[in-house]
């Protein structure tokens, strides 16, 4: 069921509220930079986000392919969420489940978590260990 969540960045500046349904699913994948990040996102239309402050603190970072958009607080530099088209054209916005505020420890524990390979470009399971993304 949706839920509205507040988040924010760590200083924050950047602020922002969704409306998620975080029991659907959480999502990790193996990319060079959620590697290095450790990101967990929930992906959400960009209609069920509200960005509350902080757009002018925001900077956009791309690599690869240049699909998705890696928002980042100029201030604190924590990236609470990213901007990508979905397969079908529809925007949408990963959020970073971590930057939720007041999700308690063991909600956060029991969430359902897929694991893609976007490190070779694959919406599916990486071959191997994912413990440590």
């Amino acid at each position: 069921m949706k839920q509205t969540y507040r988040g924010s960045c760590h200083c924050g500046a950047v602020r922002f509220e969704a409306d998620v349904d975080l029991g659907k699913g959480t999502f990790r994948c193996n990319c060079t930079i959620c590697s290095k990040t450790r990101a967990w996102f929930a992906a959400v239309p960009k209609s069920d986000m509200r960005l509350l402050s902080g757009e002018d603190k925001l900077r956009d970072y791309q690599f690869g392919k240049q699909r998705i958009h890696h928002l980042f607080c100029t201030v604190c530099g924590v990236r609470p969420f990213a901007r990508v088209k979905d397969g079908e054209g529809n925007e949408m916005v990963a959020l970073r489940v971590n930057c939720l505020d007041g999700v308690e420890p063991g909600t956060l524990a029991e969430l359902p978590v897929r694991y893609f390979d976007m490190l070779h470009d694959r919406l599916e399971p990486p071959q191997g260990e994912t413990r440590h993304l």
